[in-house]
């Protein structure tokens, strides 16, 4: 009679070099699954999250979201989602928003998101975060439509859309409100997102789902 010699896995370290199936592979086997991700063949391990820095926007973010999507059938939010992307990116963005049905992405028989969705949001410290720099080129690349990232040091929003294959700045209209390019009806009042007045954040966006070109969406997507 002969046993299996079990081999033990070694943790994942930020900067370790990895394939997309063997981060997975060790992924599975940590006792203690955090917030780590695999971005262009590379591992970051995520510190722990401050309060104010990244879980409370995180959470306006969300019941930002949220709000749309419900008003949107046939969109749908995922909060931290794994997104398989491509074989050496594996982002588990802070905010995913995508189309169900017709979309570029799908959900894998293993319940992962697939490709690439419509919106994506990132809560970073600054623009010295990797979600500026690596993160952004491995979205461009792969057609994430929208990439919206909050920097909450600087308090500043950056809205980026794709076009011709290559990101553009949105810019905020006169009122100060964001337009996406991609979910029409989704407005952000930006300077109110940054003061914490949600109230406001959502007043907009009630005005922008009350929109024609949102009702339009919405009939286009049944």
């Amino acid at each position: 009679m002969t046993t299996e010699r079990l081999i033990k896995l070694p943790p994942l370290e930020s900067g370790d070099r990895l394939t997309r199936t063997e981060f997975e592979r060790r992924y599975a086997a940590m006792p203690d699954p955090k917030k780590v991700e695999l971005i262009e063949g590379v591992v970051y391990v995520a510190s722990p999250l401050r309060a104010k820095a990244h879980g409370k926007p995180h959470g306006d973010i969300m019941g930002w979201l949220w709000t749309y999507k419900t008003a949107t059938p046939g969109v749908e939010l995922y909060d931290n989602p794994t997104v398989r992307l491509d074989a050496d990116n594996e982002p588990q963005p802070d905010a995913v928003l995508r189309l169900e049905q017709g979309g570029q992405s799908r959900i894998s028989e293993d319940d992962y998101i697939e490709g690439a969705p419509e919106l994506i949001v990132e809560v970073a410290a600054s623009s010295a975060s990797y979600d500026l720099h690596d993160k952004l080129r491995v979205y461009r690349r792969n057609g994430v439509q929208e990439y919206i990232v909050w920097r909450t040091y600087s308090q500043q929003i950056d809205w980026f859309y794709l076009k011709a294959g290559e990101y553009k700045s949105l810019a905020a209209n006169a009122l100060g409100i964001f337009r996406s390019q991609r979910f029409p009806g989704l407005w952000l009042a930006g300077d109110r997102l940054l003061s914490g007045d949600m109230a406001a954040v959502l007043q907009a966006l009630q005005q922008g789902i009350a929109s024609p070109e949102h009702q339009t969406f919405v009939e286009a997507l049944h």
